[in-house]
């Protein structure tokens, strides 16, 4: 909390049109927390997309095909 006041009391010397930059800078920096925060989350966009090979291979013969797609 230490840390806290002695912004507070840096952001009080500032004149007011560099406080509203700071203010435009703050919410900068939280959206790109946001978005960093968000592309962490795991997308499944992929479950399925093998189900007709489901009855031809085994799941690890599937593996090592999905494998062998990705990197070719």
């Amino acid at each position: 909390m230490n840390s806290l006041k002695t912004i507070e009391k840096k952001i009080s010397q500032l004149p007011p049109s560099l406080v509203v930059k700071l203010d435009d800078y703050l919410d900068f920096l939280l959206s790109q927390r946001k978005v960093s925060v968000n592309s962490n989350i795991l997308k499944q966009t992929w479950a399925g997309g093998l189900k007709e090979y489901k009855k031809k291979y085994s799941s690890l013969e599937l593996q090592k095909l999905a494998l062998e797609w990705r990197t070719k």
